[in-house]
């Protein structure tokens, strides 16, 4: 397995975490060379690519479409759709015959709200390049899917919930909660066993396809 972020210093705690036969590399997912360099990293350390998981993501501001601001909708685009394209283009060539390619959408990539729509537009599109890239790579036996999490119980959902309910921490985790008819976060554990899937062959059949593991949110 190789690991990819920006921060180096996170990357090597992260790498030590998951153990032995983890290596990783710093790069920037907006940035086209440094993808490339990545992708080469991996086929050069590990021998091979087999499955490739694009999940880098920023979430931006709330704020209503007439004053979000274009530097911030600029920057949530070039991250989360720019980064999961520069992901797809150069993965998919150096991927054997028979692999998963599996991009992080969200539950507001089939569905919306007031105030998120960099985020929502961003998780929007991923389908769009998914959808596009499976039957490209069907062929080749290669399966594109996109996973979509509801909320999760981590730092990068706390913030969120923070920011659009404007209260503690807990407070704004439970108005969350009762949006969600399992009434509940996921674990970080959770979503990550259906990326697994995913990268499996039990999910041998599936491409093409957007994975709602949401707590039924999207419903």
């Amino acid at each position: 397995m190789l690991l990819v972020d920006l921060d180096p210093g996170a990357l090597e705690r992260a790498a030590e975490q998951v153990g032995s036969g983890t290596e990783w590399f710093a790069a920037d997912v907006t940035n086209a060379e440094q993808v490339r360099a990545a992708v080469g990293a991996t086929v050069e350390r590990l021998g091979r690519l087999d499955v490739t998981f694009a999940n880098a993501g920023v979430f931006g501001v709330v704020a209503p479409v007439s004053e979000y601001p274009v530097e911030m909708f600029e920057r949530v685009l070039a991250v989360n759709v720019l980064g999961s394209f520069l992901v797809a283009k150069y993965a998919l060539p150096a991927m054997q015959d028979g692999g998963s390619l599996i991009i992080n959408s969200s539950v507001v990539g089939l569905t919306s709200d007031v105030g998120i729509a960099a985020y929502a537009t961003s998780k929007h599109a991923v389908v769009g390049l998914m959808r596009t890239a499976a039957k490209e790579m069907a062929a080749r036996g290669i399966r594109v899917n996109t996973i979509h999490p509801g909320p999760t119980d981590n730092e990068f959902q706390h913030k969120i919930e923070i920011e659009a309910v404007g209260a503690s921490r807990e407070e704004s985790a439970r108005a969350f909660e009762s949006m969600i008819p399992l009434a509940r976060h996921a674990s970080p554990e959770e979503i990550a066993h259906a990326v697994v899937f995913l990268a499996s062959d039990e999910s041998a059949f599936m491409t093409g396809a957007t994975l709602a593991v949401d707590g039924g949110l999207s419903i």
